[in-house]
């Protein structure tokens, strides 16, 4: 007797990104074992990630140097002016050249030999802070074209820290992390942060809080009235910031800390940092410090921590984008970017994941606009559009491994349907593959030339997804069978937007093994 074709449905694929972590045959389908160039968009559908597109022409002054900070300050009067730093100089972006900022202190210029600043803002001033550097200031009050020490602001008093971290909250400037010295923190007087020794100015030894003997402070963060002091290995939380002339410490956590410096980001809500154990939240941490383990990147750890095994962590960046609902974590050495899509959290409090390659940024920068920046080699780029600067790039999903209900049954494929949104005059490559071999079958799919639509408009019987996308279903005939199957989507991605709304398998069972 002819046995009967089942048809098996992912009508979410990829919704719940990448799981790397558990075993593959006990994840639920909405899980990915691959998804690369990929993000999850706001219909929950798994699709190719923007590309990115320079903002600047060549600059003589910067050349092939990486751009490795880049700041957005909006001054007292509202104007915004995007700085960036490379080739151990000063710029801003300004009408789509990079103008060098010249040194205006009436002294000597100081020496500068790395371009990883820590810039904060405060008081229509943007401060940036660089271990064995003199903090620098640029006040467009003063100049829109050149920047000064601190120590040059008229009113300068005390001696401001060589540190390597900066904040302004509270009215303040906080900074820690010198050559010499990891655990003092300083602050400015309030709404003066040229003055170190008069008024409510201050510092903390933090060698006398730590819970389990020393450590050293890698990065401050603040929400609410708390001050979140983040050492390598413990937590320290001040409440009272606002005065910290009368702040106390209100909570520690331990074994568990901040291990770079540019993984902070505050999301109003919360704040994210990056610990030896994952990415993490600080209010999760402090809720749940008898649940060491449970992390924004619990689906991706091991596979997260290893590709940070042995990487310069002082150029680890990280950004959070509002606009775009997502975390970015860099890791530059390895050219890999962690996605961490924080619109709605899994079950277990922990993100969806996915990963880019190929887009390499050497820093973030999201501006009040919405837009998102990158520093790359001799440009400043911005996240948009479909295209690596003219360049393509490949996406790639892959499910998890299934035995389609069977696991005593063989599976034999029959037909592979899947319906993708976006795409224009280009090939998808649709692989399966069976019993965990790696080698994979594969079918070039065409989508055809298309045009997105007017919302609610569909024209030459081409059905219209409700953003005004064409959506197409791409039709592949596998060969083979096994008794667990995997399946993987690729395409490059050349101009247009492209997402998988629903995969149909359809299958017939084989001989019992």
């Amino acid at each position: 007797m002819t046995q009967q074709i089942q048809t098996y449905s992912i009508t979410a694929p990829g919704f719940f990104g990448l799981n790397t972590q558990d075993s593959s045959l006990d994840l639920a389908s909405g899980f990915a074992l691959v998804a690369n160039n990929a993000v999850i968009d706001k219909f929950g559908r798994i699709g190719a990630r923007k590309g990115w597109s320079p903002q600047n022409t060549a600059s003589g002054a910067l050349g092939t140097a990486v751009i490795r900070t880049i700041a957005e300050h909006i001054d007292d009067a509202g104007v915004s002016y995007t700085l960036a730093f490379g080739n151990n100089k000063l710029f801003k972006l300004d009408a789509g050249a990079l103008v060098e900022l010249t040194y205006g202190g009436g002294g000597t210029a100081p020496t500068i030999t790395g371009d990883n600043w820590s810039v904060c803002h405060l008081g229509g001033a943007a401060y940036a802070f660089q271990r064995g550097h003199d903090p620098l200031v640029f006040d467009a009050a003063l100049s829109t074209t050149t920047y000064r020490r601190i120590s040059e602001v008229s009113g300068y008093n005390g001696a401001v820290q060589q540190a390597n971290f900066a904040i302004a909250a509270f009215g303040r400037v906080w900074n820690v992390d010198t050559v010499t010295d990891k655990s003092l923190i300083q602050w400015s007087d309030v709404v003066h942060p040229e003055k170190y020794s008069t008024g409510s100015a201050g510092t903390l030894d933090t060698t006398t809080v730590w819970p389990n003997g020393n450590d050293t402070v890698v990065a401050l963060a603040t929400h609410n009235d708390f001050l979140f002091i983040l050492g390598t290995e413990n937590i320290l939380v001040y409440s009272g910031a606002s005065n910290p002339s009368t702040m106390v410490l209100s909570d520690t956590v331990t074994g568990i800390g901040c291990i770079a410096r540019d993984s902070v980001q505050n999301t109003g809500t919360d704040v994210i940092f990056l610990s030896k154990t994952g990415v993490r939240s600080i209010l999760r941490t402090i809720q749940e410090k008898s649940a060491p383990f449970r992390d924004l990147s619990k689906n991706v750890r091991d596979d997260l921590m290893r590709a940070l095994d042995g990487a310069d962590l002082s150029l680890v960046k990280s950004v959070y984008s509002p606009l775009e609902s997502f975390y970015l974590l860099s890791v530059p050495s390895l050219s890999v970017v962690y996605c961490f899509d924080l619109k709605q959290p899994l079950q277990d409090g922990s993100a969806r994941v996915t990963t880019w390659d190929g887009m390499t940024p050497a820093c973030f920068c999201s501006r009040r606009d919405g837009s998102l920046l990158i520093g790359k080699a001799g440009f400043i780029g911005k996240y948009t559009g479909y295209f690596d600067n003219t360049a393509s790039y490949r996406f790639q999903y892959f499910t998890n491994h299934t035995d389609l209900g069977a696991p005593s049954v063989t599976t034999i494929l029959k037909k592979l349907s899947t319906v993708v949104i976006g795409g224009s005059d280009q090939f998808v490559t649709i692989k399966w593959g069976y019993d965990f071999t790696g080698n994979y079958y594969a079918q070039n799919v065409k989508i055809p030339t298309q045009q997105v639509y007017n919302y609610g408009v569909a024209e030459y019987n081409i059905a219209e997804y409700s953003d005004g996308v064409a959506l197409q279903t791409l039709v592949a005939y596998p060969t083979g069978g096994g008794k667990v199957v995997q399946t993987g989507y690729e395409a490059d991605i050349q101009g247009s937007p492209l997402s998988i709304q629903k995969i149909e398998i359809h299958a017939k069972n084989g001989k019992i093994v």
